[in-house]
């Protein structure tokens, strides 16, 4: 009579592979949790003037008020970082010259992707933009 069986050795390495395995791909797979956006900032409304916006250089934020929309955008350039300025028409990088309309995306290169939008959320009368 032969022995089919497996050595136990065998069998505990192939069941610790699979748990390995299967955690590494629950982690990917599996959408996680994320953690509540924090206020970096607070607002009046009226504050915001008309087709305006109002710079925050030390959070690297604009607070940007269109015809219908209130919105905010990182001041941090896409490319390497640099903190961009914020000019009537547009905003301009002043380290590698990447140029961004007023609604965050690149006319001008060498970034090659907008400015990150950032969540604002309205409570009455107040604007918090969140991170």
């Amino acid at each position: 009579m032969e022995k089919t069986a497996w050595p136990r050795r065998k069998v505990l390495k192939g069941i610790a592979l699979i748990g390995v395995f299967g955690g590494l791909a629950w982690r990917f797979l599996v959408p996680s949790k994320k953690a509540p956006k924090k206020a970096l900032f607070e607002i009046d409304k009226k504050d915001i003037p008309l087709r305006g916006a109002l710079v925050y250089k030390r959070s690297r934020v604009v607070v940007i008020r269109s015809e219908t929309d209130i919105y905010a955008l990182s001041l941090v350039c896409t490319h390497l970082g640099c903190t961009v300025n914020v000019t009537a028409e547009d905003m301009v990088c002043p380290c590698h010259g990447s140029v961004f309309d007023r609604e965050g995306n690149v006319l001008k290169g060498p970034s090659d992707k907008p400015l990150e939008r950032l969540e604002v959320e309205e409570r009455g009368e107040k604007l918090v933009v969140l991170v």
